[in-house]
């Protein structure tokens, strides 16, 4: 597979930038870092953003989660290695992400039960980064940017943050 062009934010330095400040000013939302990365899997496995399935499969591993937890993202509702608190966000993401799938994308039930687990500043925090990993997804799956291997991201990586 092939990119159609090279990433979007290479184009416009300024949209990187811009996008990582969006992010981060949620920072003090109090949502754990690994769950975070949970709501970005699962976002891009819908999506079919290999880049940030694989990217953010790694950021886990680099927060030491299992190989099990990551696995079975995709299947989160039947896999038990997930509390409450995360099956939560990762419905919050679903809805969230198929926003055009039903009448009520995000209904009581599924922000209800968010709530239970998150106080507003921390919902506000999975609502960003939800939202910041969909503009990813839709610029790499638009122009069909290649999934690297561990090894190449952090090389990638390497000097950032």
């Amino acid at each position: 597979m092939e990119a159609r062009m090279k990433n979007v934010i290479g184009k416009y330095p300024g949209v990187l930038k811009a996008l990582r400040e969006f992010t981060s000013a949620s920072d003090r939302g109090g949502v754990a870092p690994s769950t975070l990365e949970l709501v970005h899997i699962r976002a891009s496995q819908i999506n079919g953003c290999s880049v940030c399935v694989v990217m953010h499969s790694h950021g886990l591993k680099k927060l030491g989660e299992s190989d099990d937890r990551i696995f079975a993202v995709a299947a989160w509702r039947d896999a038990p290695f997930f509390t409450e608190a995360e099956r939560a966000a990762l419905a919050l993401t679903e809805a969230a992400t198929r926003i055009s799938d039903r009448p009520d994308p995000v209904s009581d039930e599924i922000w209800d039960e968010a709530a239970k687990y998150y106080s507003e500043d921390a919902l506000a925090q999975l609502l960003v980064h939800i939202a910041g990993i969909n503009v990813w997804n839709r610029f790499n799956v638009a122009t069909r940017q290649v999934a690297m291997s561990g090894q190449d991201l952090e090389a990638m990586t390497a000097g950032r943050n």
